[in-house]
C-alpha cells in the first residue's frame, strides 16, 4: 500500500471513531449550557485546563515517546515488550510519586473539587498512554473503538448525573472520569497488554531513549497549555469564573476544525515517521499539505459563515456575548492546522528541541497581550492574543522546516484567494444582516466546491470504483 492510500485509510479509520463521538458531543452543547451555570460551566472548563496543564508535568510526555518508538519496532514483539513495559512502569512510578504529594499538601488546598481532578488527571494519563500503544502498533482501528466507547460513555453518564441526578459540575466531572475508566479496560483487554508487561522487561536503554524524546516535549506542551488555557486562568481572574464560562462556550465551535484536523493529524504523524528518509518526501509533504490546507481553510470559512443562523439555536442567550469572539477563534484553530501540518517534520526526526523554543516563544506573546489589553478589551484580549501566538508559532515552524530540512511550498494563488473570501465573510458576520448572511454563507460554498474540486472528483472515482468492484 503507498504513502497516499495508506496515510488516507488510516485518516477515515481514526475519523470515524473520532468524529461520531465528538458530533454527539456538539449536540450536547445545548444540554450542557442550559443545565449549568455559566459559573458551573466555568468551573468545569477550569478543571479541564487544570488536568492539560498537569498531564505533561507528571508524565513526562512518555507516552509521545512510546508511540514513537514502538513505530520502528512493529516487527518486534521483544522490543515492543520492553517499551511498553519500560514505559508503563515509568508512568506508574511517576503518578505514585505525584499522588503522594498530593496527599501531603491536599490539607493546604481549599476546594472541593481537588480529588476529583486527581483521579481524572491519573485516569487521563492511563488512557492516553494505551492510546498512543494502539497507535504505535499501527491498530488504528482499535484506537479508534476505544475512543468511541470512552466518549459515548462519558457522554451518556454526563446527561445521567447531570440530568438525571443534578449534579451540576461535579456530574460532569465524574462522567468524563468513569467514561475514561471504561475506555482504559477495553485496550487493556482488545490489545492483550499484560502479556507485554513485566519488571523484567524494564530497560535502562529503551528508558533513556523515552526519557530523550519525551523530557523537551515538557516545556512544550506547558507552552501549549499556556498558550490555549491560560486565557481561561486570566479571564477567571479579571473578569469572573462566568466569563471564563462564556469564553468557553464561544471556543466549542473553533474545535470543529481542531478536533477534524486531530482525526488526520495522527494519521500524518504516522505516515511522515515512517517515510520521512524518502528520497521525494518533500513532494509528499508539499502535496499533501496542500491538499489538506484548501480543505481546512473552506471549512474555516463556511464555519463562520454558518454561525450567524447556527449560535441563537446551539447556544443558550446567557452565553450571548460570545458570539462577537467566534471569528478570532476559528483565524485561530486555522493557523494551529498549519503549525501542526508543519512541527510532524521535527517530530519524525526525533528533533523535540525546537518544537519546545517555538511553542514557549508563542506562549510568552500570548500571555504578555491577553495581560496588557483584558483590561482595554475584555474578553476580546483572551482571543487576540492567542490568534497572534498560533500566527508566530506557524510561521516560526514554517522557517524552520525551510532552513533545516526542505522547502515547503504554500501555493499563492490558495493564500491570496483565501484572504480576499475570509475578508468578505467575516465583514458580512459582524454587519449581520440576514441577505448579507445569506449572501456570505452561498460564496462560501461555491469557493469551497471550486477550491477543492480535484479532491472532490478524485474521491468521487474512488467511490465509484470501489462500488463498481
Amino acid at each position: 500500500m503507498n504513502r497516499e492510500r495508506k496515510l488516507f485509510k488510516n485518516t477515515i479509520i481514526i475519523s470515524i471513531g473520532k468524529i461520531c463521538t465528538q458530533f454527539v458531543s456538539f449536540l450536547l452543547l445545548p444540554l450542557y449550557t442550559g443545565y449549568l451555570s455559566t459559573t458551573e460551566y466555568g468551573i468545569v472548563d477550569l478543571v479541564n485546563t487544570l488536568v492539560t496543564l498537569l498531564m505533561p508535568i507528571v508524565s513526562f510526555q512518555l507516552y509521545q515517546g512510546v508511540f514513537r518508538e514502538l513505530i520502528d519496532s512493529r516487527n518486534n514483539e521483544e522490543n515492543k515488550g520492553k517499551i511498553i513495559s519500560t514505559g508503563t512502569t515509568l508512568t506508574t512510578m511517576q503518578c505514585i510519586i505525584f499522588l503522594i504529594l498530593f496527599l501531603v499538601f491536599s490539607p493546604f488546598i481549599n476546594n472541593d473539587y481537588k480529588l476529583l481532578l486527581v483521579v481524572n488527571l491519573i485516569i487521563c494519563i492511563y488512557l492516553t498512554l494505551f492510546q498512543q500503544i494502539a497507535r504505535g502498533f499501527g491498530d488504528n482501528t482499535r484506537y479508534s473503538i476505544g475512543c468511541v466507547i470512552a466518549s459515548l460513555c462519558t457522554i451518556v453518564l454526563n446527561v445521567f448525573f447531570i440530568v438525571g441526578l443534578h449534579l451540576g459540575a461535579t456530574g460532569m466531572l465524574l462522567g468524563t472520569m468513569l467514561g475514561q475508566l471504561i475506555g482504559i479496560i477495553y485496550f487493556i483487554c482488545s490489545l492483550k497488554l499484560i502479556r507485554y508487561i513485566g519488571f523484567n522487561k524494564y530497560d535502562v536503554s529503551i528508558r533513556k531513549k523515552l526519557l530523550k524524546y519525551s523530557i523537551p516535549l515538557i516545556p512544550n506542551a506547558i507552552s501549549w497549555w499556556l498558550i490555549s488555557a491560560s486565557d481561561a486562568m486570566i479571564v477567571s481572574l479579571m473578569l469572573g469564573v462566568d466569563m471564563n464560562g462564556v469564553l468557553a462556550a464561544s471556543l466549542k465551535f473553533s474545535t470543529i476544525l481542531t478536533v477534524l484536523y486531530g482525526m488526520f493529524d495522527m494519521a500524518w504523524i504516522e505516515s511522515i515517521s515512517a517515510n520521512i528518509n524518502d528520497k521525494d518526501i518533500d513532494v509528499y509533504f508539499n502535496k499533501t499539505m496542500n491538499i489538506i490546507l484548501k480543505l481546512f481553510l473552506s471549512l474555516c470559512i463556511g464555519i463562520i459563515a454558518c454561525m450567524p443562523f447556527v449560535f441563537p439555536i446551539m447556544i443558550n442567550s446567557a452565553y450571548s456575548a460570545g458570539y462577537v469572539l467566534i471569528p478570532f477563534t476559528i483565524l485561530s484553530a486555522l493557523f494551529n492546522v498549519i503549525q501542526g501540518m508543519v512541527i510532524v517534520v521535527f517530530a519524525a526526526k526525533k528533533n523535540t528541541g525546537f518544537v519546545s523554543i517555538t511553542s514557549g516563544l508563542a506562549a510568552i506573546i500570548n500571555i504578555a497581550i491577553d495581560i496588557l489589553l483584558i483590561k482595554f478589551i475584555g474578553l476580546y484580549a483572551a482571543v487576540i492574543s492567542t490568534l497572534i501566538a498560533y500566527i508566530v508559532i506557524a510561521i516560526t515552524r514554517y522557517i524552520g522546516v525551510n532552513k533545516k530540512y526542505f522547502k515547503i511550498k504554500i501555493e499563492k494563488a490558495l493564500c491570496l484567494s483565501g484572504f480576499a473570501i475570509l475578508t468578505l465573510v467575516i465583514s458580512c458576520y459582524y454587519i449581520n444582516n440576514i441577505y448579507l448572511n445569506i449572501l456570505s454563507l452561498g460564496v462560501a460554498i461555491i469557493y469551497a466546491i471550486l477550491l477543492n474540486k480535484n479532491s472532490i472528483t478524485t474521491l468521487i472515482k474512488l467511490v465509484k470504483h470501489k462500488f463498481g468492484n
